[in-house]
């Protein structure tokens, strides 16, 4: 069975040279280093181990700026755990809300968790009843406490093996305006190719349907990622194999009168779109066009647009990464910020092959590509692997799965 990848000088002047052609070259220089210089990136926790370890998932924000994410492992158990960082003056307190047990409970999430009403938390893991995974709700105490030890109470609302599905991989789930969630398994359904399943309310319970079963043909297989949800209730997502090419593919499931008919927008892989087996998922803007990365073949990767058009959606390739020493282009999605410019990191990309955060201004027809910072390990950590989010002052956060310590961190990068 096909596996998903896991979770890495100036030319010398001489004494001819003019005076206008130094000042060109020193001018080159500044535009060049000037994006470094104006990035701070701060880290805002850096796990020990018992209060998590490889947070996969990257951050959510809620409306007064305190973030939530889970950990891959670590915690009392090893399992891994949900955590928040409380904003505490300029710092943020870190605050276990559950820690995995394993067996019914799940354990080691890599996706994060979505905020719902009453500030419920939604997320998958792994595990479960049947080890296929679950997925979750976390709902605050019902009165106030005083105490940062205050527990969350979990709830199982769906076994992902009662739906034939299996291995939730990255993402959080989408949730619609009744508060139905939607998300993915990487395995499971036909031959082990990956499903989308929905978990709704139904009475005082949730209950759990399945709504495609990829097939690892021209429909895709393997999807790595949690989908996304436009204004009609249509889901998009991408898939890490299968499509036309082999290489993954961006799918829509379109809402019908008669249940969900899924359609192929693009395959990776094809002469005119990029190398694929993306494990990153989609956003889309008010006008309805989808941005994404890709993972990439190990030698390159891209971002790239998908625009509705009369003739079916229309594939254009923003940037192409060039890879070596076995990094990764984009595992978590992008964001986009004011003026239609999009963030997003690579994992094992960048000046010390250590993962980047970049950035995509759009200029006219072409895209401008900024360096934006460059992970050293030196208390920064590695490898960033989350989905993106920006605040409404414009800072980005995100995490890595790895440190000095071996154990991963939140950051924050300011403009």
């Amino acid at each position: 069975m096909e596996k998903l990848p896991p979770a890495k000088t100036l030319p010398l002047l001489n004494k001819s040279e003019t005076v206008v052609t130094l000042l060109a070259i020193l001018l080159l220089v500044a535009l060049i280093c000037q994006p470094m210089q104006a990035q701070t990136l701060t880290v805002l926790h850096q796990f020990t181990g018992p209060d998590g370890l490889s947070p996969y998932s990257g951050v959510t924000i809620d409306s007064v700026g305190d973030l939530y994410g889970t950990t891959y492992g670590g915690g009392a158990t090893g399992n891994g755990t949900v955590y928040e960082l409380k904003r505490n003056g300029s710092g943020y307190l870190h605050k276990q809300l559950h820690v995995f047990a394993g067996g019914d409970d799940g354990e080691q999430p890599y996706g994060g968790v979505v905020i719902g009403q009453f500030d419920v938390l939604y997320a998958a893991s792994n595990g479960g009843p049947a080890n296929s995974g679950t997925l979750f709700s976390l709902q605050p105490p019902f009165s106030f406490c005083r105490s940062v030890s205050c527990p969350w109470f979990h709830n199982v609302l769906y076994d992902l093996a009662s739906g034939s599905g299996a291995a939730p991989f990255y993402g959080q789930p989408a949730i619609d305006a009744v508060g139905n969630l939607y998300a993915t398994t990487g395995f499971g359904g036909i031959s082990d190719y990956g499903t989308v399943y929905e978990v709704s309310h139904s009475g005082s319970g949730w209950t759990g349907t399945t709504l495609y079963l990829f097939q690892a043909g021209a429909d895709g297989a393997y999807p790595a990622h949690s989908v996304i949800l436009d204004s009609e209730g249509n889901l998009y997502g991408t898939t890490g194999g299968g499509g036309g090419y082999g290489e993954g593919a961006v799918f829509e499931l379109e809402r019908t009168a008669s249940g969900w008919a899924e359609h192929l927008l693009a395959s990776f892989g094809a002469p005119d779109t990029c190398a694929g087996y993306t494990l990153s998922g989609l956003i889309m803007d008010s006008a309805g066009n989808l941005y994404g990365g890709t993972t990439g073949d190990g030698t390159t990767a891209c971002v790239f647009e998908l625009s509705p058009s009369p003739n079916g959606s229309q594939f254009s390739v923003l940037y192409t990464f060039t890879i070596s020493n076995g990094g990764q282009g984009p595992v978590g999605n992008l964001v986009m910020g004011a003026n239609g410019t999009l963030y997003g990191t690579t994992q094992g990309l960048g000046a010390f092959g250590l993962g980047n955060i970049f950035n995509l201004t759009p200029s006219g027809d072409s895209w401008i590509y900024t360096d934006l910072y460059d992970f050293r390990n030196d208390g920064d950590g590695q490898y960033p692997t989350g989905d993106l989010i920006l605040d409404s002052e414009g800072n980005l956060y995100g995490t890595n799965i790895g440190d000095s310590t071996g154990r991963g961190v939140v950051w924050k990068l300011t403009p």
